[in-house]
């Protein structure tokens, strides 16, 4: 019986199987700059093809970070914020804003979020004594949870090194591409085809998909597609629709009353103040909104609980009339006329907002209506 042979006298199974050990000789670096070319080339594709959408650079995305960073503004003494869900989000025109009073205002509106929440988070800043202008839906406002949780808050109180990184670094990149959109990734767009391809699982038709384009600062107006582009508009409504709604019990409004007037009671302690305003809707929306919340108990009864000036588009004939194709959401032409004349209206109602001498002329209702009829 002979010794096995050591480790260091083993063969290895390259040199038993007659195999060279070397690598080939592959011209490695032009293999990486042609790789490199194909997908720059497919990038270049990609984002033609979203462009070809109505996509476009510079649309940002909205998010936590976004709005924190808007709230760390009033932290530095901006004094003229913005406060409610995605009506007054989409119906405030910052350029117009700006013509009429020299000043911009901190957009902290929500999509799909009640406003009293930030209103409190207001409402506890001893160092806050500006002006609050609150846009509500009244569906979405009376919706009182008891312990309100809203990720963008968090995110202002807290933010990691990380995430702030994250939000800076996509910031950048949105300005040059437009394929960024989170709502036409790759994934997303996968994720609307399984329309009852497996049971049980959500229809992808029932979410809400891109409605909206936003700039630097939060400044947000519906995507012009929806104007445009049937399929997409008759999407759009029917994810507004498609969810059950309830008639608000008088527990809803009783807690939001006195959440409201607590607030606004806070706020005015410490040297601010609060003006509320009721964007329009369209009348196919309109009908079910007063439905579900009449006007007396809703409106009506918030601005008499919290002692405001409120100013609803159904008594200004300057905010009628104004295109909604979508039935929830303005133009943005309209955008701006609805802009100009929320401004003028508060600021004939409190000193808190005054008209620069030197302001454009009032806007009206014909200087944004299409005349189109939207099916």
């Amino acid at each position: 019986m002979h010794p096995s042979p050591s480790s260091t006298e083993r063969p290895s199974v390259a040199d038993r199987a007659g195999v060279a050990t070397h690598l080939p000789d592959v011209p490695w670096l032009r293999h990486f700059g042609v790789a490199v070319l194909i997908a720059l080339a497919l990038l270049a594709v990609w984002e033609w093809q979203m462009r070809g959408l109505q996509l476009s650079a510079g649309d940002l995305d909205d998010s936590a970070s976004a709005w924190a960073e808007q709230r760390r503004r009033i932290d530095a003494g901006a004094d003229v914020v913005i406060v409610g869900d995605s009506r007054i989000l989409f119906g405030t025109d910052f350029d117009r804003f700006e013509a009429l009073t020299g000043r911009r205002p901190i957009q902290l509106a929500l999509t799909g979020t009640p406003a009293i929440p930030v209103l409190q988070d207001l409402a506890g800043d001893a160092d806050f004594h500006g002006l609050v202008l609150v846009g509500i839906s009244e569906l979405v406002y009376f919706r009182v949870d008891p312990e309100p949780k809203n990720a963008a808050l968090e995110r202002y109180r807290f933010e990691s090194p990380a995430v702030r990184s994250e939000f800076v670094l996509r910031r950048a990149l949105e300005q040059t591409f437009a394929f960024l959109d989170e709502h036409y990734r790759l994934g997303t767009l996968a994720h609307r085809m399984d329309r009852g391809w497996r049971e049980g699982a959500a229809d992808p038709y029932d979410e809400v998909w891109k409605v909206a384009s936003s700039g630097a600062n939060r400044e947000t107006w519906l995507w012009p597609r929806i104007e445009h582009d049937a399929r997409l508009r008759a999407h759009a409504r029917h994810a507004w629709t498609q969810g059950k709604v309830a008639v608000v019990g008088d527990d809803v409004i009783r807690a939001t009353l006195a959440a409201t007037a607590d607030a606004v009671a806070r706020i005015r302690a410490h040297g601010g103040e609060v003006v509320f305003l009721r964007p329009p809707s369209a009348y196919q929306f309109r009908f079910g909104e007063e439905h579900y919340l009449p006007r007396d108990r809703g409106w009506d009864a918030l601005l008499a609980a919290a002692r405001v000036q409120g100013i609803h588009f159904e008594d200004d004939p300057a905010m009628q009339g104004l295109d909604l194709p979508e039935y929830s959401h303005l133009t943005r032409a309209c955008a701006r006329v609805y802009t100009d004349a929320y401004v003028r209206a508060v600021a004939a109602r409190t000193p808190r907002l005054m008209l620069l001498a030197n302001a454009p002329t009032a806007l009206a209702p014909a200087d944004c209506r299409t005349g189109a009829v939207r099916r």
